[in-house]
């Protein structure tokens, strides 16, 4: 198991969709496990492939944490088959710099996907779990949830995280939200 690096926005790699998983090896397994090991120690309750520079379509979920390790999702090739109703989330990101916003997401979805052993799975979900779901399954999609608020709030955060990484001072990080 291995904490691995987590991109950043603007990395190329976070703005292009993922192709799916053709087979289900030992490798996989090792990435959803070292997944899950940098999730918990970002901290956050989602992860997806790509934010870690790797392009399959890959997520880990554990939206319980307050008792880590206890609901843990390991999906493969994720696909959101239902979603209903609406529900406004302030999302944060691991991938985006100390910014986060308010999200429109489906109050409730259904996701199909195959689990570490091959298995096809179907959860529905609703509320923090469900907004999870969606923000990592757009994470495979190459979209980040800057992508889903206003153009002018998006430009903003641009334009501030340019200037983050041309001086090369970054905020430190706070650990009193919950990063997605």
């Amino acid at each position: 198991m291995a904490i691995l690096e987590i991109l950043k926005y603007p990395e190329p790699v976070l703005s292009r969709v993922a192709p799916p998983v053709n087979n289900i090896t030992g490798d996989t397994v090792k990435l959803l496990n070292d997944m899950l090991d940098t999730m918990y120690a970002a901290p956050g309750i989602g992860l997806a492939a790509p934010q870690l520079g790797i392009s399959q379509r890959v997520i880990v979920l554990d939206v319980n944490h307050e008792n880590p390790h206890k609901q843990v999702y390991k999906l493969i090739n994720p696909v959101i088959s239902r979603a209903e109703g609406s529900v406004i989330w302030e999302e944060g990101c691991l991938s985006v710099v100390d910014f986060t916003a308010e999200v429109r997401r489906a109050a409730r979805v259904e996701v199909t996907a195959f689990d570490e052993n091959e298995k096809e799975i179907k959860i529905e979900a609703d509320g923090l779990f469900a907004v999870a779901l969606q923000h990592e399954i757009d994470h495979i999609d190459g979209k980040l949830f800057i992508d889903r608020i206003s153009r002018l709030k998006r430009d903003l955060y641009t334009r501030r995280r340019k200037k983050m990484l041309r001086t090369g001072v970054v905020p430190p990080a706070d650990n009193a939200r919950i990063l997605i």
